[in-house]
């Protein structure tokens, strides 16, 4: 019986396996916590922070750039990661990653100027890279291949609770401090510096778990510690299962060592072909705009004439977006990744079209943005339907896939470098978003819709399915589908 059956010999396995899995993940909370939080802050940044140091049209564009810049911080995390994971071990890492949060967090929250706050949004950003790396890879070396699309999706489900408590956070702190984010609350910070010292809650957790998890058998393999990683799997799959899990691995590592020379460098652009592919499926997973959501939903809710409940309509799109992730969840195994990701892919284009068409009808009065109330209610609607085609498809599918496309030669160094394409794909439309949506919105929105479209277009001729397939033949059925994606390396 192979150890993807797991699940049917013993749910102790299945549990253990899981708790692994959901302790990882809490990098994932890091980092949807980190990604949200700021858009309660933003307002109250511009006057206390931005305004004081520039003016005219430079203090959006620094305003935007103080958001933005911890995703900078975040790529160079991720691209960090990987190196550092085959030299110090998952754990060890996802504990540095939580030391670097926790600094950024009380850093961040006691900043008093342009610079210093940008140096510990920097700081945090090393921290949610590290992390948003090392989680996938630890659960898909960890995890059996039946239910590996499931644990994995606990990432993305990771990611939206921590944006959903991050807007949930916002919301209080800002309704204490009587709607006024720049107001005081304890001792006599104001409540947009708290929004980010709450941070060091899900910091000191994650670090405290990252010291209770276990090494990666995979990882212990590859540095020959043999016995410790069969006492891992002993924890994990069927006694009688250990010698043929560790053999497995094992196999794969002697087929590695065969090109111990093996770097992501290849005939492609100057990287293998594979690297390209997650590289790829990262950037549509940004370049649709989801963070606009969550980084400026406020502004957007208080453009179609909401604005008083701009807090509130945030928490409720966190919540969407959590209870959607189950979804994906449910069905991954199910399905299959591949329809899931055509059908989000659809799902995203059509509702972006019709936010393009509402704001063509938008008119501005005093400075103010506002949509006649059809429109209105058209815009919330679709950026809602928006979001439950992200979050229950391309939201947690592509780190599903990133955990599992690369062969383990390279797989973590190949994670980073997808993750952190990620990253800056994240940091081009969140920087970008505020000068192109004073030039256009519905160009925006439909330059968002486009890159939705074409990530179908990708998904149908470039990504076969994975459900599954053991973790050490996935490569295979990239290079079957696509030999032109085979590699001297």
């Amino acid at each position: 019986m192979s150890v993807g059956q797991i699940e049917q010999i013993d749910p102790r396995f299945r549990r253990r396996v899981t708790g692994l899995a959901i302790a990882a993940a809490v990098g994932g909370f890091l980092f949807g916590f980190d990604s949200s939080v700021i858009n309660g802050a933003v307002d109250a940044i511009g006057k206390e922070i931005v305004a004081p140091a520039v003016s005219g049209p430079a203090e959006d564009f620094v305003k935007g750039f103080v958001v933005a810049i911890a995703l900078l911080g975040s790529a160079a995390g991720a691209w960090i990661a990987g190196s550092i994971a085959d030299r110090w071990g998952r754990p060890r890492v996802m504990l540095l990653g939580a030391i670097l949060f926790f600094v950024s967090a009380i850093g961040a929250g006691l900043a008093q100027t342009v610079w210093d706050l940008g140096f510990w949004r920097v700081i945090g950003g090393l921290g949610i890279g590290i992390a948003s790396v090392i989680a996938p890879a630890y659960i898909g070396e960890v995890a059996p291949k039946s239910v590996r699309g499931g644990l994995a999706s606990l990432q993305q489900l990771a990611i939206t609770i921590g944006i959903f408590v991050a807007l949930l956070s916002d919301f209080i702190l800002n309704s204490a401090a009587g709607n006024e984010a720049t107001a005081a609350l304890w001792f006599n910070l104001g409540a947009w510096r708290w929004m980010f010292i709450v941070g060091v809650i899900p910091a000191i957790v994650y670090g405290y778990l990252a010291l209770r998890v276990p090494e990666s058998p995979r990882y212990l393999l590859l540095v020959g510690k043999r016995d410790e990683a069969r006492g891992v799997f002993e924890t994990i799959v069927p006694k009688d299962e250990v010698e043929g899990a560790v053999a497995d691995i094992e196999k794969a590592i002697a087929e590695d060592k065969k090109n111990a020379n093996a770097t992501l460098r290849g005939p492609s652009f100057g990287l293998h072909p594979i690297v390209w592919v997650g590289i790829i499926l990262s950037v549509f997973q940004q370049f649709v705009g989801i963070n606009v959501v969550f980084y400026y939903s406020n502004s957007l809710w208080t453009a179609v004439g909401l604005g008083d409940h701009a807090f509130l309509l945030s928490v409720i799109s966190g919540i969407i977006n959590v209870l959607v992730t189950f979804i994906a969840i449910a069905l991954v195994d199910r399905i299959g990744r591949r329809i899931l990701l055509l059908i989000g892919s659809v799902g995203m284009a059509i509702p972006l079209g019709l936010e393009a068409v509402a704001f063509s009808f938008a008119t501005l009065h005093d400075g103010q943005l506002s949509l006649p109330t059809g429109w209105a209610v058209v815009s919330v609607v679709s950026a809602n339907v928006f979001i439950i085609a992200f979050g229950a498809t391309w939201g947690p599918l592509v780190w599903v896939l990133l955990g599992e496309i690369f062969p383990s030669r390279i797989r973590a160094r190949a994670l980073g470098v997808a993750a952190a394409a990620q990253w800056i794909a994240n940091f081009i439309i969140s920087e970008t978003f505020p000068p192109l949506s004073a030039w256009s919105l519905p160009w925006t929105y439909t330059i968002y819709a486009v890159f939705a479209a074409l990530s179908f277009f990708f998904v149908f001729f470039r990504v076969p399915e994975t459900k599954g397939v053991a973790l050490e033949h996935t490569e295979d059925l990239f290079l079957k589908r696509h030999p032109e994606l085979r590699s001297t390396n």
